[in-house]
């Protein structure tokens, strides 16, 4: 079945080989720019927009460009695929860049309504130019990118005040987006840091390495030496972004 979605998205590329080499008399694609860059980063329930650019050139002029996202084995049966308004394209001279807007549809009010956790993970890019003369370029894995379930961490740290010496306890818990039930769950068997900074500095260290329950929690116990703040810090894997937990600071007396 495919699956039409949306998202934030993605990724800054160039196609190898020169701009001006039109050997075969179709248009040559210079540049792809989705979402600046950045990976495509989804909550539960959030809905979420970007634009995209592509620049392409021909002889002839161009008359259009588009992108598509998508994910699965082969262009041709994709079980995901982004929408997107009619690119808006600027000329100059033989070159063109279109800009479209990636955006939620009226019917499916957001991108986790239309898909499921599968999903996440490696999307690829594919990349569409059309001259003026009617010739055209399709590169339909023109690069990839990655599709992310948002992720949380918090992080508390008690008692508060605590007497130097003394243990303190450091709880917290890994989250990130469960697209099937709209909702926060816990992400299990994660490797997440520990991490102290003194109150005059603004160095982080790590005290320790844990890895997150069935359902995410983690907790320890440090003692407690000078006046500071406490963090969980989670370096992200390739379905979910980094996170890192607001500093929690503790009075030693």
């Amino acid at each position: 079945m495919r699956i039409r979605a949306t998202a934030s998205a993605a990724l800054l590329l160039a196609l190898c080989g020169s701009p001006s080499a039109h050997a075969d008399g179709t248009p040559v694609i210079t540049k792809v720019v989705v979402n600046k860059g950045k990976n495509i980063v989804v909550g539960p329930s959030t809905v979420t927009k970007f634009s995209a650019q592509i620049t392409a050139t021909h002889p002839a002029g161009i008359s259009t460009a588009w992108v598509n996202l998508w994910h699965g084995a082969d262009y041709d049966s994709f079980d995901g695929a982004m929408s997107y308004d009619v690119p808006t394209c600027t000329t100059s001279g033989k070159t063109a860049t279109c800009t479209m807007n990636f955006q939620v549809e009226a019917d499916t009010r957001d991108m986790t309504n239309v898909v499921s956790n599968p999903h996440a993970g490696t999307w690829h890019i594919a990349a569409f130019a059309a001259g003026k003369d009617r010739a055209q370029t399709a590169v339909y894995h023109y690069a990839t990118t990655k599709v992310q379930r948002a992720s949380k961490l918090t992080v508390n740290a008690s008692p508060e005040p605590v007497k130097k010496g003394r243990k303190l306890t450091v709880t917290g818990a890994l989250t990130r987006a469960n697209w099937n039930t709209h909702a926060w769950a816990g992400y299990s068997g994660q490797s997440v840091k520990l991490q102290y900074r003194p109150k005059n500095s603004s160095t982080y260290t790590t005290l320790k390495t844990l890895t997150t329950s069935s359902t995410g929690k983690l907790s320890t116990t440090v003692t407690a030496t000078a006046d500071g703040y406490y963090r969980y810090t989670f370096a992200g894997t390739s379905t979910t972004p980094a996170a890192t937990a607001a500093g929690d600071y503790v009075d030693v007396t």
